[in-house]
């Protein structure tokens, strides 16, 4: 069975670049890249997972379409166990239209398709319960899943002895902690971007941002912040970890890469120092490539990479 099981968002990413503006309507504009990807928050962290080393299960759902048999195709060719990926007869797959810009920045058009439809009822408990993580990526993105669904998974799976933990999306409807606040009292790791947090607790400093979402009950904040590197926080561990300089050439994904580094250093048992180290690692070679996954490394490479730059 898999160290590792990612529940949530499945996306067929359509990727162009560099698009900086849109064509005038009725017009045609070209773009130097086109490619399709998995996306989605949960299957980028298995993904990514999978290439770093580690054993990994995905439960989602994706349509009966072209995008879905390309979805779990590629799963299956990265070595994931899919067989918590359903089918949905009420919508298509998830998709995503991303619109690379020159330095690196992306805008998207996003359809939410078969993630809408994903339910309670949906998750493989059996694949769950015998992990020894459960990640719920995309959080705030399928609202037949969010909030006391997810939080009753979460439940499920500690009380089975699996760790947990989740990351979420921005909340373009604004429900923020209406939906994640049920869930936190049930994760033992809880990565969200510095600014998905600000919207959820409404303080802006990392360390009090950390300290109202602990007050939650979240057992560990690893707060992802970009170019800034990743805060850390638990009952008795403290430290902002700067990022790796990098040249940036996709930012796709980079926060979604971070949580696969993350992970890792957890079911190895790492320190959390160590574990955000590793983390940045990961979330910087992963924006040196276009696309979410390509510059994914495997544990020694990505090891090799870190032990060449400055401490």
């Amino acid at each position: 069975m898999p160290d590792v099981v990612c529940v949530g968002i499945l996306v067929a990413d359509v990727v162009g670049k560099p698009i900086d503006r849109l064509p005038d309507r009725g017009k045609l504009q070209l773009a130097a890249q086109m490619e399709m990807h998995s996306g989605g928050c949960a299957a980028n962290t298995a993904v990514a997972l999978a290439k770093i080393g580690v054993s990994t299960g995905i439960v989602g759902m994706v349509g009966h379409d072209g995008f879905g048999d390309f979805l779990i195709g590629a799963m299956e060719r990265h070595g994931l166990d899919a067989a918590g990926v359903a089918r949905s007869d009420r919508a298509n797959t998830s998709a995503t239209m991303v619109l690379v810009h020159s330095d690196g920045e992306r805008s998207f058009i996003h359809y939410l398709g078969a993630n809408a439809e994903f339910r309670l009822a949906d998750v493989n408990f059996d694949l769950v319960s015998r992990a020894r993580l459960v990640h719920v990526g995309g959080a705030l993105l399928m609202p037949a899943f969010d909030g006391d669904p997810t939080a009753e998974l979460l439940r499920r799976a500690r009380s089975a002895g699996v760790i947990t933990s989740m990351d979420t999306a921005w909340d373009s409807q604004g429900r923020w902690m209406s939906l994640i606040g049920p869930c936190l009292e049930h994760l033992d790791y809880f990565i969200p971007s510095i600014e998905e947090a600000r919207m959820l607790t409404g303080l802006h400093r990392p360390e009090r941002v950390a300290a109202a979402l602990m007050n939650r009950g979240v057992r560990t904040v690893v707060l992802k912040m970009g170019a800034d590197g990743c805060y850390l926080r638990s009952s008795d561990f403290e430290l902002l970890l700067p990022a790796f300089p990098v040249k940036a050439i996709d930012a796709l994904g980079a926060g979604d890469a971070f949580a696969a580094g993350f992970l890792t250093g957890v079911v190895n048992g790492w320190d959390l120092r160590e574990t955000g180290r590793f983390a940045n690692a990961v979330g910087a070679l992963s924006v040196m490539s276009l696309g979410a996954t390509t510059g994914i490394r495997a544990l020694d490479e990505t090891l090799s990479f870190m032990e060449s730059q400055p401490a």
